[in-house]
């Protein structure tokens, strides 16, 4: 009986032929066509048994409708045929229901079916060409029936869908009048019924929901008028429909068609002419009706992500898309005027939250678009509700490892730590719109992130790169004071107690107890420490966690190449240390211990405790900085480094109002300080300065003047002069040995300063600095006596000065060589590495200057231990190796003495191989690899004996570190005789190629076999080019006679 209905559905809506051959689209052909086809339905009805069951149910559904006759007959025949066209949906919808309600009823077949058999179809299941008869009809009913009565703006007009849906529009409208209202009435609640069944609901829905929708708002919202002819009670359940209605439908569906019908917003000025009805907007409580319900949709769970489904979907992800997810994020910031701004975001920033965590990688994009656009949006122009709903949720992780007042922190797995640092990733780095709320947000989790990343990077972990970003984008975007406030606290300068960058609240770091460990999926999670009993590891396991986190933070410094952070950093701690300065000099004055209280006595202490360990941190990131950091980074510009000389001069300054004398003179701020002057006469001396660089350097003019009038030097006295001639003049004055002036203050030797007594230092004029003589040099017993000081870097300056000294063949040096050599030796038992590289270095020069006095010594104590009765024996192993050190950068700088001077050196060396101790032997072999390659054919002779001394310790010793050494030792021969290796090695040339193959075949050690391998390469390609030399070519001119 379905097809029976469908086929009466299909003779009222198929085309006449009269319709089709009208030359026009005309109202008359129109409604005669819609007149023929109703009266060929109700003669076929009337007239076909086989179709009286579907006329029997028809004359049922008619008398149950009320509304059937009402307006309709000659004088309106579009509502007659949309009346007939309602009828048959409804017997289509009855006779559906009946039989699905049989079906259901019905009790499942006995017999199980075949295995192959599919399942029977539910009675209201509908073939193709079923559909799109019934689509057809519901065409026809709304087009009729539906929304040629709506109001002007309600819904899409007809004339907007299509060119003949305007002669629609104005047939129907001819005869509705004053019953438009009844008539959509019924239209509406007729295709209300026809969707209760759900396979016509489909249809229905899925072609005019906008149209049920427009029509339900105009019949249960639109202001009552005179002349509307709707009860009270039929209003209501138009109400009551619409709410049902967008509660089951489909919800990205359900917003997208209220935001068709909300309409853009009404543009001022008058309305074209010629624009019809498209250009009508919605009328004011159509939109209001709209926000309204488009707010109860979005507060609702899954709201938000409706809305954002109902924009984006089917969008190509293109520009249109870009723009889309902005409409999108400025529909949600935007607080509905019937719901208080607390309460909505409250509801709306979790879900904006939600939509970050998307895994599909097809939709993943767009929405977290959207969500970034949005929580960014939200942040601007919410702060207060922002930083409550949005930005606590979102450092929820990172927060809970701070320390807390009531429980002290909680550990945090690997899940939400990475989803956390995923999320401010996305919203701070792929966002990039920084603000003032974010960025103290993010400083309260700032100490806890870098925590994070200094584990991150001393472990292979895939939260390290989103770790640095985001450190870095805050580092980039944050104003000046704030970011060096962050820097302090990063390199624990705030956490000292440091005094300056007080900009910003702070933030905190890891709770006390807990700190991060790898997680099972590459990340990282928040644990308890295993307590340390030992007072000693604990130490050292915090100074080291110290130095980590310091170069760490250089790490991240250097990242910032094109910003100016790093060397405002520098300069800042520069300008703390100059303050520190002048704070010792305020603090000399000792208290009256016996005037204090004991309590008094104890907070002096602590306070002189507390800070010398401020300076002792502020030093150790200066010195860090200073190594790790490239100048470039450091001073950037002109007015960075007057910055940095300002610095530096008002220290020298202190210096000075320290106290007059020569007592008080420190040879390192003396050198340092003509360095630094050497800078500025640098760049005075170089290209032409502009106005504003010379305005910078006016700063500089108080401390120069003070340096050229009390400065103990006189050099530096007449080179601050002439400074601050050119300064003061802007580069009117400039002496012609500015230059050079620069250049000798950038390279001047220690002793080339003198303290003059303050007496005699008087103010010089520009460039006397220059017309007059030098002071002599200090006295050589000073330098003596300085190289014995506790101090090490006096101690280490001096001994640089005595090297310098030898090199020049000083007189003194000369006469005083025995002191000198002995005042080198007991320095080499110094432990500060500043000290003994220092006398190493020293006697290499001795030796390479004087030979034959001291090489004789060194190799004595090299073999059997420092000689000297006050050497200490604990320390004799490593004064050994250090002597070994001495003589190894003798036999490189022997050169073509080599072959002279060779000969002890290689029979020490020689038995120093069968020493007990493995790092003699280690130390022997690699001074006798150096002095090897350089002896040419004078191995000659020697050839036999090293062989078998190599081969010997290559198969017998079991140390792997001396195996490794005498291989080395082979591969330093074979390229220092190079072409020469065949005819001074020609006798052992075979043994040593055994006992490398052996090496590189059977040795445990790799890095022995490696050396051996490498070895071979070099022998092989010896024997290359002795059996296969390289062809020249020349020509020869002979002149025959």
């Amino acid at each position: 009986m379905t097809s029976e209905i469908l086929s009466a559905i299909q003779v009222l809506t198929r085309p006449a032929a009269e319709t089709l051959d009208s030359p026009s689209s005309q109202q008359r052909p129109l409604l005669g066509a819609l007149e023929a086809n109703r009266a060929a339905l109700l003669e076929r009805l009337h007239g076909d048994s086989g179709l009286a069951e579907v006329r029997r149910l028809r004359e049922d559904v008619k008398a149950a409708a009320g509304w059937y006759g009402e307006g309709g007959g000659e004088e309106d025949g579009a509502w007659s045929f949309v009346q007939e066209l309602l009828l048959l949906l409804l017997t289509l919808e009855r006779h559906l229901s009946q039989q699905l309600q049989r079906f259901q009823e019905a009790p499942p077949p006995s017999a199980s079916p075949a295995l192959h058999t599919a399942p029977p179809l539910p009675p209201d299941v509908l073939s193709v060409a079923q559909q799109k008869a019934l689509a057809a009809a519901l065409q026809f009913a709304v087009c009729l029936g539906l929304c040629p009565h709506l109001a002007p703006g309600v819904g899409t007009p007809l004339g907007c869908r299509s060119a003949f849906g305007t002669q629609v529009e104005a047939l129907v409208g001819e005869g509705a009048g004053p019953e438009a209202g009844r008539r959509l009435l019924v239209t509406t609640e007729v295709l209300l019924q026809v969707c209760e069944l759900s396979s016509l609901a489909t249809v229905v829905f899925s072609r005019h929901l906008g149209d049920v929708m427009a029509a339900l708002c105009q019949l249960g919202h639109q202001p009552l008028r005179n002349g509307q002819t709707l009860s009270v009670d039929e209003r209501r359940r138009c109400k009551d429909a619409l709410k049902n209605l967008l509660d089951k439908v489909y919800q990205p569906l359900v917003i997208r068609e209220l935001l068709l019908l909300q309409g853009a917003p009404k543009q001022g000025g008058p309305v074209g002419g010629g624009a019809g009805p498209s250009s009508r907007p919605a009328p004011a409580w159509l939109r209001r009706l709209c926000g309204r319900l488009l707010s109860e949709r979005l507060v609702q769970p899954g709201g938000v992500q409706a809305v954002v489904r109902a924009v984006l979907e089917g969008g190509t992800g293109g520009e249109s898309n870009w723009r889309k997810c902005d409409a999108v994020a400025r529909i949600l910031v935007a607080c509905p005027q019937s719901t208080s701004a607390d309460q909505y975001f409250k509801l709306l920033c979790p879900q904006i939250l939600n939509l970050l965590h998307f895994r599909d990688k097809l939709t993943a994009q767009q929405f977290q678009r959207v969500a970034t656009r949005t929580a960014l949006s939200v942040i601007q122009e919410q702060p207060a509700f922002a930083k409550q709903y949005l930005l606590r949720p979102l450092l929820a992780a990172l927060l809970r490892c701070t320390a807390t007042d009531d429980c002290g922190g909680s550990e945090v797995d690997e899940a939400e730590l990475s989803q956390c640092l995923d999320d401010v990733y996305k919203v701070c780095v792929v966002g990039s719109s920084p603000s003032a709320c974010l960025l103290d947000a993010l400083e309260e989790v700032l100490p806890v992130l870098f925590s994070l990343f200094c584990f991150t990077k001393k472990n292979v972990s895939n939260l390290r790169a989103p770790c640095q970003e985001v450190l870095l984008w805050y580092l980039s975007h944050a104003d000046p004071p704030a970011a060096l406030s962050a820097l302090r606290r990063l390199s624990g300068l705030q956490g000292a107690g440091g005094s300056g960058g007080s900009g910003g609240s702070g933030g905190r770091d890891v709770a006390t107890g807990f700190t991060f460990s790898p997680g099972s999926d590459g990340g990282a999670r928040l644990s308890r420490i295993q307590s340390c009993s030992d007072e000693d590891d604990q130490l050292f396991q915090r100074l080291s966690e110290e130095q980590w986190r310091l170069k760490t933070l250089m790490l991240l410094l250097t990242e910032l190449k094109e910003n100016q952070l790093p060397a405002d950093f520098f300069l800042l701690l520069l300008q703390e240390l100059t303050s520190w300065a002048e704070e010792e000099e305020d603090e000399e004055e000792e208290p009256v211990v016996a005037a204090m209280t004991l309590l008094e006595v104890e907070h002096r202490l602590q306070g002189g405790a507390e800070r010398g360990g401020r300076r002792l941190s502020l030093l150790q990131v200066l010195a860090v900085m200073v190594e790790s950091l490239e100048h470039g980074q450091l001073l950037r510009s002109t007015a960075q480094v007057v910055d940095f000389m300002v610095s530096l001069l008002q220290r020298a300054c202190v210096g000075l109002n320290r106290g007059p004398g020569p007592e008080v003179w420190n040879p390192v701020e003396s050198q340092t300080l003509s360095m630094g002057m050497g800078l500025v006469a640098t760049l005075l001396s170089g290209p032409p300065l502009s106005s504003e660089d010379y305005s910078s350097m006016s700063r500089l003019l108080p401390p120069l003047e003070t340096l050229a009038q009390r400065h103990s030097d006189a050099f530096i006295q007449g080179l601050a002069s002439d400074l601050r001639a050119v300064i003061a003049t802007h580069g009117a004055y400039r002496p012609e040995d500015l230059a050079h002036a620069a250049a000798s203050a950038a390279t001047a030797p220690p002793h080339a300063t003198h303290p003059a007594p303050a007496a005699n230092i008087s103010p010089q004029a520009p460039g006397s600095s220059q017309s007059q003589p030098r002071p002599p040099p200090r006295p050589l017993s000073d330098w003596l006596l300085e190289a014995c000081n506790p101090d090490v870097p006096t101690r280490a300056l001096a001994l640089r000065t005595l090297t310098q000294m030898v090199q020049v063949k000083d007189p003194g040096v000369v006469q005083a060589q025995d002191k000198v050599v002995t005042l080198f030796l007991e320095n080499l038992e110094h432990e500060d590495s500043f000290v003994y590289l220092s006398a190493i270095q020293g006697l290499s020069v001795l030796v390479d200057s004087y030979p034959d006095r001291i090489l004789q010594r060194l190799l004595q104590d090299f073999q059997l231990g420092p000689s000297r009765p006050s050497a200490d024996p604990q320390r004799s192993l490593e004064t050994r190796l250090k002597v070994g050190e001495v003589l190894m950068r003798a036999s490189r700088a022997m050169g073509e003495l080599a072959p002279h001077l060779g000969r002890p050196l290689v029979a020490v060396f020689l038995r120093g191989t069968r020493d007990p101790d493995r790092s003699v032997r280690a130390s022997s072999l690699s001074n006798l690899g150096e002095l090897c390659q350089r002896m040419d054919y004078s191995l000659g002779p020697l050839a036999q004996e090293l062989s078998s001394c190599l081969t010997a310790l290559m198969k017998t010793e079991k140390e792997a570190e001396v195996r490794r050494a005498a291989v080395h030792v082979i591969v330093l021969l074979l390229r220092g005789l190079s072409d020469k290796t065949t005819q001074v090695l020609a006798d052992v040339l075979l043994d040593l190629y055994r006992a490398l193959r052996g090496v590189a075949i059977r040795d445990p050690d790799q890095v022995a076999a490696l050396q051996a391998q490498l070895a071979l390469e070099e022998l092989d390609l010896v024997m290359r080019r002795f059996l296969f030399p390289q062809q020249r070519l020349e020509k020869k001119i002979v002149v025959l006679p």
